[in-house]
């Protein structure tokens, strides 16, 4: 993720007292803190797996350019806030407004037309350009250089254990924020006609469409919900991390999709529950074992789960009918 990890403002500071314990209070409050800042880290991997999930779940795409939105709604919330001078949630929804009409974009120019093709690689291919063209348009436009992001999270930090943990805004946005949006999108799901809608396209688009559903719609529908979150993601994972560059989006799109593999890719409750452990591995792997080698034990826990169970953690085995 780069240095400058503001998401590590959840500090301990060891008091120098005559308590025997001395040590196994602070390894606890050690532990605690890489606990939280993992299920902050797993919080963002959480949201962003959630347009993962939508759309492979609902139209059988995988949206490989999902992490370049992510980089494309943080430089739009930097610019508003920069060059504009509007209020810091005004630029975040500004963000969310403009991503969620590029992800409707990208899926009526890029993926619709290719939706009958004969081989789903065409898709997977397109979708791999798509991600390439992102990334070098905000290299023409905001250049290679690195930017500074000023968090944009409100909520003062929260002091505990007697002033021994604090945990900083950004990290109690993040959570709370994944936990709204699990919450709203499970609601929305279940409780709307477009929810329904997509449960249907979702089991098949062919019986769907012969009930009246407006397919097309329905899966631009699911690309503007996903990219109105990557727009979100966008803004905490750069609140946390302090940087932005046009690579910003890759890796942790990378991770996001395989914290959707790790839960159940088409489960929306196996998406958060993919991000969240992935989340915690990788924060205890580069605390405990060794930051260099987080990545690879990241991966190599994906392959011993998709081992036991390939469907992930949620998911559901499907036979098909021959």
């Amino acid at each position: 993720m780069g240095n400058g990890l503001r998401m590590g403002t959840i500090h301990f500071q060891n008091r120098k007292d005559s308590y025997h314990n001395i040590g196994d209070w602070g390894m606890n409050m050690n532990f605690v803190s890489y606990l939280i800042n993992g299920i902050s880290l797993g919080s963002v991997y959480a949201i962003i797996a959630l347009g993962y999930t939508m759309v492979y779940g609902i139209a059988k795409m995988l949206n490989f350019a999902h992490g370049d939105v992510i980089m494309i709604g943080a430089y739009v919330t930097i610019t508003a806030i920069t060059g504009a001078g509007l209020p810091p949630l005004v630029a975040v929804l500004l963000a969310m407004i403009f991503c969620t009409v590029l992800g409707v974009a990208i899926e009526r120019i890029a993926y619709r037309p290719l939706r009958n093709a004969a081989s789903p690689l065409a898709v997977l291919i397109t979708a791999i350009g798509v991600s390439y063209l992102l990334q070098n348009v905000a290299l023409l436009i905001f250049g290679a250089n690195t930017r500074s992001f000023e968090s944009v999270v409100p909520i003062p930090a929260v002091t505990l254990a007697g002033g021994e943990l604090t945990i900083s805004g950004e990290t109690i946005a993040t959570i709370g924020a994944c936990i709204v949006i699990m919450i709203g999108l499970t609601l929305f799901i279940k409780k709307t006609k477009a929810g329904q809608a997509m449960l249907a396209v979702s089991e098949d688009k062919g019986a769907a469409q012969l009930m009246g559903v407006n397919v097309n719609g329905t899966i631009a529908l699911t690309f503007a919900i996903g990219s109105a979150l990557a727009a979100i993601a966008g803004v905490l994972l750069c609140s946390a991390y302090p940087t932005l560059t046009p690579y910003t989006g890759s890796m942790p799109g990378i991770k996001a999709f395989v914290a959707a593999v790790f839960g159940g890719i088409g489960s929306i409750p196996g998406a958060m529950i993919g991000g969240i452990l992935l989340g915690v591995i990788e924060i205890f792997s580069k605390a405990y074992i060794s930051s260099q080698m987080a990545d690879a034990i990241v991966f190599s826990v994906l392959i011993v789960v998709l081992i036991v169970r390939p469907a992930g953690i949620l998911g559901k085995n499907i036979q098909e009918k021959v």
